[in-house]
């Protein structure tokens, strides 16, 4: 009101004091609105536009398109679909589910940028960038433990990055840990923190409770839990994946373990494909390679 009455004003001062002239109509343009309705137009948040009570469904909308994305290998898709979530991130009732969505779009355009072998920068910024997404989202909901589970990954996933940085990697390690002991405690069963844990486990040490073993019970104990508990992913704005992803793992464990498991592995590559057909890298990475070697293990005719 401000603007409009300091407008008011002057054009009533200008009206008593300029000479009058000859009305000629003007096309009606970007000079016809007042400086306060641009100025209101410039600054509406896009998410106004759309009616409160379809905000979860719009979320939703986004959700499934960033998981579609993700098993896709669409990398473009998902950075576009993390900006049209940002408007919802204002929502006090979404900010926390919002936030985490955000950071799992991060999290897997990371993950797919190491099957392309990208640029490790490009990477680590994704990674960062979750790791505040997912931590924003558990400041929302303390209670939330997936947004910790997301944290977890993406700090191991940096480690990894950290490339001989002695200091770095005990730093990320020390978070992590603190944060798998929050998590152990809190939600053990959750099949996704057993899908995180499985690389983490399998870079330690047996004799320091890890190793290939550990990893392919964890995978295997979480593909029941998630099988009993299965739901809907339907409107929720809940994680509910993880059966792909344990299926997926399954199938890499038993190819890449010290004693190769290949037609477990090939069984566990098509339960996870029955589930998402279009998964690019179990489609096209993973099966094409236990596949090679079952071929390479064939005895060769004489």
């Amino acid at each position: 009101m401000r603007h409009r009455d300091q407008e008011n004003t002057w054009r009533s001062s200008w009206a008593k004091t300029a000479p009058k002239r000859r009305y000629i109509p003007q096309p009606i343009g970007w000079s016809a609105i007042s400086f306060a309705a641009i100025l209101l137009i410039l600054t509406v948040p896009s998410a106004w536009a759309i009616p409160m009570q379809d905000s979860r469904a719009t979320v939703a909308k986004f959700v499934a398109q960033i998981q579609k994305a993700d098993y896709e290998g669409d990398r473009a898709a998902l950075q576009l679909l993390i900006t049209k979530l940002e408007p919802f991130v204002a929502d006090p009732k979404l900010a926390s589910r919002v936030r985490y969505w955000r950071g799992f779009a991060l999290w897997r355009r990371a993950i797919n940028g190491f099957n392309e072998s990208d640029d490790p920068k490009d990477l680590q910024k994704d990674l960062e960038l979750a790791v505040v997404e997912f931590r924003e989202s558990s400041a929302d909901d303390p209670s939330f433990v997936d947004a910790r589970i997301g944290v977890i990954s993406c700090l191991s996933f940096l480690v990894f990055l950290a490339n001989g940085d002695s200091a770095r990697m005990q730093n990320l390690i020390a978070q992590s840990s603190s944060l798998v002991k929050e998590v152990t405690a809190s939600d053990p069963d959750n099949p996704r923190f057993l899908w995180v844990m499985g690389p983490i486990l399998w870079n330690i040490p047996t004799e320091r409770g890890g190793g290939q073993d550990q990893a392919i019970a964890g995978y295997t104990k979480g593909l029941e839990l998630v099988r009993k508990t299965k739901l809907s992913s339907g409107q929720t704005l809940e994680p509910t994946w993880a059966e792909p992803e344990l299926l997926m793992s399954l199938a890499w464990s038993n190819l890449n373990r010290t004693a190769p498991d290949l037609k477990s592995a090939e069984g566990f590559a098509r339960s996870a494909l029955a589930l998402v057909p279009y998964w690019h890298y179990v489609r096209d990475i993973l099966l094409p390679q236990i596949l090679t070697a079952e071929v390479a293990r064939q005895p060769r005719s004489k």
